[in-house]
């Protein structure tokens, strides 16, 4: 991300979240008529113990120099929550860089086998791994079945970005296809501002962008959020409807990875036909040959 752009998203993110607060809201008293919904930026600054000048700079874009404290005072005048107070300190970091390490990076495919083995001993709940750009990197089993639909979908090609904004599958995928596509660009916006200099990423967010009118339309509003757990709804071709659970771990050896599990209610529908789907997934697939008839 370039200089300009960091500072238009500084700049946007600040506004966006000025415009959402109303004054009763900050407990702010009188102001007279307002034009526009939202906090004045004086309000703001008062609110955050800085000076208009100081803020209108920060709102320009211009986070250098920032401290933590000043970031965490602002956070509170603009009744932030803990995503969107962490994605205003990753845009200062961004704005105040250090030299970056250097680190061997992994390749897609490259999959440690101890990770796999894990994935591949859980038989009873769908397990996946994908990366900050949403490309889905390992499964075991369970997880693969799962998600046949979006890694065999030629529009998806095994993101799930890609599969939510660009096929035309997902929304039957996905009954609850309005949350989960907040919730995916979100995500990504979380993760831009964590590396604002992931040329893949920012690939990723400019063709989806410049392709779905949705994304682009969920992009400008600015939200950030944390991808930890929920429910997930899904329609799948084969056993139906599924109400699932989910946790999302980090994986500290693998820094840029995400470890997704899916558990179901137990004695609940959803268990039992997920129960089928293992079934299914583990039978051996018969070749042309031996589904004959002997004549």
């Amino acid at each position: 991300m370039g200089r300009m752009d960091q500072r238009n998203e500084v700049g946007e993110f600040l506004r966006s979240r000025r415009d959402r607060i109303t004054p009763e809201q900050a407990g702010v008293i009188g102001g007279g008529r307002r034009r526009v919904p939202g906090l004045r930026r004086e309000e703001v600054a008062l609110l955050a113990g800085m000076s208009v000048d100081y803020y209108a700079r920060m709102e320009r874009g211009d986070l250098s120099g920032v401290s933590p404290e000043v970031l965490d005072a602002l956070a509170g005048a603009l009744r932030l929550d803990d995503a969107e107070t962490d994605h205003l300190h990753d845009l200062a970091r961004a704005a105040n860089p250090r030299p970056p390490r250097r680190r061997t990076r992994r390749t897609d495919q490259d999959v440690r086998p101890g990770l796999q083995r894990f994935l591949d001993a859980v038989t009873g709940a769908p397990m996946w791994v994908r990366d900050r750009r949403m490309n889905v990197i390992a499964a075991n089993s369970l997880g693969r079945a799962l998600y046949a639909p979006l890694l065999e979908d030629a529009a998806g090609q095994g993101n799930t970005a890609r599969f939510t904004f660009l096929s035309p599958a997902a929304r039957t995928f996905f009954p609850d296809w309005e949350q989960g596509a907040d919730d995916i660009v979100a995500t990504l916006r979380t993760y831009a501002g964590q590396h604002p200099r992931d040329k893949s990423l920012t690939d990723l967010i400019g063709e989806l962008v410049t392709r779905s009118d949705e994304f682009r339309r969920r992009w400008s509003a600015h939200n950030v959020r944390h991808h930890r757990t929920g429910i997930k709804r899904i329609h799948h071709p084969t056993v139906g409807d599924l109400e699932l659970v989910y946790e999302a771990m980090d994986l500290p050896s693998d820094p840029e990875w995400f470890m997704f599990a899916y558990t179901a209610e137990p004695g609940s529908p959803t268990e039992e036909r997920l129960k089928l789907l293992g079934s299914l997934a583990a039978a051996p697939v018969e070749s042309a040959d031996e589904s004959a008839p002997e004549r």
